[in-house]
């Protein structure tokens, strides 16, 4: 089984919650509450970006 490690960032939105991005795989964002939320949320988006880019033959890269 292969791991990944993925940095994600958090950028407070003004009116609450947070945007979640991960740097390594462009266009993957989410949003989520609370830091938990984000978090999860994270990790799904994570996990369907990398499905999607396995379907494509592209390269996974990660931090």
């Amino acid at each position: 089984m292969i791991v990944y490690n993925h940095c994600i960032l958090l950028t407070p939105e003004q009116e609450g919650g947070f945007t979640v991005t991960v740097p390594t795989l462009p266009g993957c964002i989410t949003y989520g509450e609370s830091v938990d939320e984000c978090i999860a949320n994270a990790k799904e988006a994570i996990e369907l970006y990398i499905e999607s880019l396995k379907t494509d033959g592209e390269l996974v890269s990660s931090c």
